[in-house]
């Protein structure tokens, strides 16, 4: 349990607001250190009342038996009156903010935010429903488990003053699949944290790499990039795969079903070492899904390789167009489940390759420097704070 007293700060006359981070957010994922990192970087007072139920739990769509899901069930029984009580006691704060996944997070202390009058900021990242019914198809709409789901994250947008996801496409998504309205959702990228501003040169092997890393799940694509490393093209290149998760036992029979002695399989590697993964590699893979949230998504890894500088190959869609204006040298956007054109695109680096800069991408790294992020951040609470407690509970 984490119960951290409030940092006093205050830039020349302005008092910064008072933001009180409370639940159970999930210290494992980037998304939340980097909002935290934010708030702190944009001078705001932070006080932080947490228990992480996630620690440890890297995919939480694969807790599947019955004893892990107890243990987390037995977890929020018990700390949850510790939390409210903290929260009662806990002293003045302009905004209470949830982090991901904060679904029950926000059913439980909506109450006692609005008995304070504080609005509640939520970075719900993703919707839960829509990415278990829709995009992982691990639920049927139909099931009652799924209609629950649905309610759930529904009262929980409704409790809350702002909703915020990754991109504004993916703030649209969540909106008309939970049929609420827009002007509810605001959107502020993931960016990533500086262990991959490395900025490492790139070698060239005689035999070539590629790379890709990421949970084994629909959005990403990944048999799309097996089809293309098992092709007759594909077989000049050196393909390491990084990852496991809900397609693992498919994506192993795809390349044992195949010749895959071109392609390593490494389940995991720690988090600490993905920079120097990507910058081993001569051009890195971001996702290929054919999914509606696929095409709202900017993953954490395309920007922790945007920021080592490496090359890039990842579907087009207008969630990437948010980020990406103009085209990019080292920087291939292609259709979705598509292996051919993921190898023409390998072809056009290829044919590249010698006259790309060293380093690539500085423009792009630009919109999401931790400065941008803070002050995205620090607008986005600024704006809750002018809504007041009022509208969380409509």
């Amino acid at each position: 349990m984490d119960d951290k007293p409030i940092m006093q700060e205050q830039r020349g006359s302005a008092i910064m607001p008072r933001i009180l981070m409370w639940g159970t957010y999930d210290l494992g994922k980037p998304r939340t250190r980097i909002i935290r990192q934010s708030f702190s970087k944009a001078g705001m007072e932070i006080h932080e009342i947490h228990f992480d139920v996630w620690q440890g739990v890297q995919d939480k769509s694969q807790i599947n038996s019955f004893f892990q899901r107890m243990i987390i069930l037995l977890k929020l029984l018990v700390y949850y009156p510790v939390l409210i009580a903290r929260y009662l006691s806990s002293s003045h704060h302009d905004v209470v903010f949830v982090g991901y996944m904060g679904v029950f997070d926000i059913l439980v202390l909506a109450p006692f935010a609005r008995m304070r009058g504080v609005p509640i900021v939520w970075d719900a990242f993703l919707s839960v429903y829509d990415t278990v019914v829709n995009d992982r198809r691990m639920l049927r709409p139909s099931s009652p488990m799924a209609r629950l789901l649905l309610w759930m994250e529904r009262t929980a947008c409704r409790l809350s003053t702002l909703v915020v996801l990754d991109t504004h496409a993916h703030a649209g998504l969540m909106a008309r699949v939970l049929d609420l309205p827009a002007d509810r959702f605001r959107a502020v990228m993931v960016g990533c944290e500086q262990n991959f501003r490395v900025k490492r040169s790139r070698h060239r092997p005689s035999k070539r790499t590629v790379l890709f890393y990421g949970q084994f799940i629909p959005l990403h694509g990944i048999e799309t990039v097996v089809q293309a490393a098992q092709s007759d093209r594909g077989r000049d290149w050196q393909w390491v795969l990084i990852g496991t998760g809900q397609e693992s036992t498919r994506i192993t029979d795809m390349i044992e079903r195949g010749d895959g002695s071109n392609i390593a399989s490494i389940p995991w590697v720690h988090f600490d070492d993905l920079a120097d993964h990507i910058c081993k590699a001569d051009i890195c893979l971001g996702i290929f899904g054919q999914s509606e949230k696929a095409a709202s998504v900017i993953p954490n890894k395309v920007f922790q390789v945007l920021a080592t500088g490496m090359p890039l190959i990842t579907r087009d869609s207008p969630a990437i167009r948010e980020l990406i204006h103009d085209p990019q040298p080292g920087l291939y956007l292609i259709v979705p489940g598509n292996p051919e054109a993921l190898l023409d695109a390998l072809d056009r680096f290829e044919r590249e390759g010698e006259d790309l800069p060293e380093q690539l991408h500085d423009q792009i790294i630009a919109r999401f420097l931790p400065a941008k992020l803070s002050r995205d951040w620090r607008t986005l609470v600024d704006e809750a704070v002018r809504l007041g407690g009022k509208r969380g509970h409509s």
